[in-house]
């Protein structure tokens, strides 16, 4: 009698520039300790957003998407449906394959809540969010949950927006929570950090990196050296990525 071949299952991550990515790693391993052998995980490293309907042409099997930066707002208008959150914050990092089309939802929301959480103190009412793309978009979205004001820092001012030269002393002093949604001091480049005056951190900071390579960013020495609580993204990475797998498989 011949044998029944296995169904296949395939997850990956869309983004650029990824082959240092988290989520390989730590879902191959998943599957391997899982016992879950006909399942795998790969990288779909683009150079351009428009490549992306080639993948579901191309493959065969694919049951999900990752999806990380740059093209976490690029993505979206290749879907056919948002979760209700997704649509309000504006950005997408986990893509479902269902019999209606591609639906997108965002599980950054969720591990960075339960990652930032312990360490919130009760002086810790304001924040400053480094960058405005779309991971910064899903910690806005926890803020505005968690009653926390915020503003973003980029470049250039604009509407609750401040510029990076706007960040003086008087500012620092109010705003105790800053998290660096910027690729700023990712590995290989580790030496760089966004340029804030670290000289007005203090100990009633918390500094919140996104990055989780290297373990401890520039950004993060430069804080802990004032003093500051500090917490990389190792762990919201980890619960973004078992509720990716919820969402996969609900």
């Amino acid at each position: 009698m011949e044998k029944k071949e296995e169904k296949q299952y395939k997850f990956g991550l869309v983004g650029k520039d990824i082959s240092y990515s988290f989520s390989r790693g730590y879902f191959s391993d998943k599957f391997k300790n899982m016992g879950l052998h006909n399942y795998s995980y790969v990288n779909f490293d683009l150079e351009n957003i428009e490549e992306f309907p080639e993948i579901i042409q191309k493959s065969e099997v694919i049951n999900g998407f990752n999806v990380t930066i740059p093209y976490k707002e690029a993505v979206m208008p290749f879907l056919q449906s948002l979760d209700t959150d997704a649509k309000k914050i504006g950005a997408v990092n986990t893509i479902k394959i269902t019999e209606q089309g591609l639906k997108g939802y965002n599980t950054d929301t969720y591990g960075f809540k339960h990652t930032i959480l312990p360490h919130l103190k009760e002086h810790h009412k304001k924040a400053l969010i480094l960058g405005t793309g779309g991971a910064s978009k899903a910690v806005a979205f926890v803020f505005k949950e968690l009653g926390i004001e915020f503003t973003f820092v980029s470049r250039n001012s604009g509407a609750n927006k401040l510029s990076y030269q706007e960040l003086t002393k008087t500012v620092l002093e109010d705003y105790t929570v800053i998290v660096n949604c910027t690729p700023l001091g990712t590995h290989p480049n580790i030496l760089e950090k966004p340029a804030i005056p670290y000289n007005h951190i203090t100990k009633k900071h918390l500094l919140f990196d996104l990055i989780y390579n290297p373990e401890k960013t520039a950004f993060l020495r430069a804080g802990e050296a004032q003093g500051a609580a500090i917490c990389n993204g190792q762990k919201m990475l980890e619960l973004q990525a078992e509720k990716s797998w919820e969402i996969w498989n609900s």
